[in-house]
């Protein structure tokens, strides 16, 4: 059986230097120091420094996180990014609300590719970095910031295919040597609602779970659906400005988008599933040049035989719907209800949502706690009390059984978890060495286009 790592239950810009770091599983193991580091710092100063890669809106919200946490000084003191429009906006923003703890001069604000080594070397050991770039970089930074000795909080999903998973995996057994803090943006999972919810379930007071339902259907989101690249933009940086159109960027928008909701349902069983079989398709696409499908279904088995099915749409004028729900033999629970927060987990007897049948709701007042907080409060809280903390391996099986969903629909195919973890296509087997003057890690066509899934046709891969 294939078991949840559930510690933490209390519980997100030139990105990459130019050097062959030529990682495998089995080297990344074996290749950094032993050494422990202190709690926080030396005694005369408690400030908590933090280093922002990835200057996006979803980075730019995690620091904005990260300086509210008021148990202690907290200060953004460098910032890296590829792009230098959205590092500079991100700064405005964050200096504007947190005048007093904002304190990045020019001198550390970096636009390149070895920008977050610049960054992370402006922090001491037992500082953190922040990492919301697209996740195809994440073993990259990781790989740095445990030879630093920083703690990291790392956006989801933390990988997108087989051997990135294998590479953070084995990245993590020295950041645990370490006793390095380290984060996943999964913050579902530090929701106060959700985490009575999963102790109602584990208690029994829905019976045994046979079936859960997570929905995640709108227009289009993020940068899911591109057009044509620009004739004047580079293609790799086309590329990286457009990530989530990009499977070896982001895994595309099913990896980053739809984790959250088959996190938080295998969260509920306290256990992932072993295979999926999925469909998918690609509807009305007009322009979009993208790698996306527009559509998925996933049919998730666990050991037991119990399923969880997700859907997936990206498309305009269609039922809208973005919840989780699981279903016992004893009742129904609601495990998300509109978005991720606020959650409003409810019970109810029987399969159907009745209000007269519910036997329990968390409360609404006081207002819900915010999750987006809460994993800060938590990884700022075990950083000073120097707590063991590390969500690492429960981020990289959520992320992997999110793509092993996305692989089902991609080649037609029922995928295994060991099958996942062991694919050995890897989108991007390069990225430690990319340029901006170099080749982007897919190729468009003479029109224009990229390659897309071929479900059926391309059986062992995904494009």
């Amino acid at each position: 059986m294939t078991t949840l790592d559930n510690s933490h239950n209390s519980s997100r810009r030139s990105f990459l230097k130019s050097t062959s770091v030529g990682l495998t599983a089995t080297a990344v193991a074996g290749t950094l120091s032993q050494m422990t580091i202190p709690a926080v710092h030396a005694a005369q100063d408690s400030t908590v420094q933090i280093a922002l890669v990835g200057c996006g809106g979803r980075g730019t919200g995690a620091a904005q996180n990260a300086l509210e946490v008021q148990n202690g000084p907290i200060k953004l003191v460098a910032m890296a990014d590829v792009f230098e429009n959205r590092l500079e906006n991100s700064h405005k923003s964050l200096s504007n609300k947190f005048e007093k703890q904002v304190d990045v001069p020019p001198e550390k604000r970096f636009v390149s590719f070895d920008g977050y080594k610049a960054a992370i070397d402006c922090l001491r050991p037992g500082d953190v970095a922040i990492f919301a770039t697209p996740p195809a970089f994440r073993w990259v930074h990781f790989k740095y910031a445990i030879e630093k000795g920083v703690n990291v909080f790392m956006e989801k999903p933390v990988t997108v295919d087989g051997p990135s998973t294998r590479k953070i995996l084995a990245l993590n057994e020295q950041a645990k040597s370490k006793n390095l803090k380290v984060a996943v943006g999964l913050m579902c999972r530090h929701c106060k609602a959700r985490q009575e919810l999963f102790r109602r379930i584990q208690d029994g007071e829905i019976g045994d779970i046979v079936a859960l339902r997570c929905y995640r259907m709108h227009p289009p989101v993020g940068s899911a659906f591109s057009t044509a690249k620009p004739d004047d933009m580079n293609e790799l940086m086309w590329q990286i400005s457009r990530f989530h159109s990009f499977l070896w960027a982001s895994g595309g928008c099913f990896s980053d988008f739809y984790i959250h909701n088959i996190d938080e349902s295998c969260w509920m069983t306290g256990r992932w599933p072993v295979e999926a079989q999925a469909s998918g398709g690609r509807q009305f696409r007009g322009n979009y040049v993208d790698q996306n499908f527009d559509n998925y279904s996933v049919e998730y088995t666990f050991d037991d035989g119990a399923k969880l099915f997700h859907y997936g749409r990206t498309m305009v004028g269609c039922h809208d719907q973005f919840a989780s729900y699981a279903h016992g033999s004893k009742g129904l629970a609601i495990i998300s209800t509109a978005s991720h927060t606020p959650a409003k987990c409810k019970i109810f007897k029987g399969q159907k949502i009745d209000p007269t049948k519910m036997t329990w709701e968390f409360p609404q007042e006081p207002k819900e706690p915010n999750p987006y907080g809460l994993e800060w409060e938590d990884l700022i809280s075990a950083i000073r009390k120097d707590e063991k903390y590390n969500e690492v391996q429960r981020g990289a099986e959520a992320s992997l059984v999110t793509s092993m969903g996305r692989m089902a629909a991609h080649t037609g195919q029922v995928i295994k978890y060991d099958q996942m973890l062991n694919c050995e296509h890897e989108f991007a087997p390069t990225v430690d060495q990319l340029k901006i003057d170099g080749e982007a890690p897919v190729k468009a066509d003479a029109n224009g286009k990229y390659p897309i899934p071929l479900p059926g046709l391309n059986s062992e891969r995904e494009y």
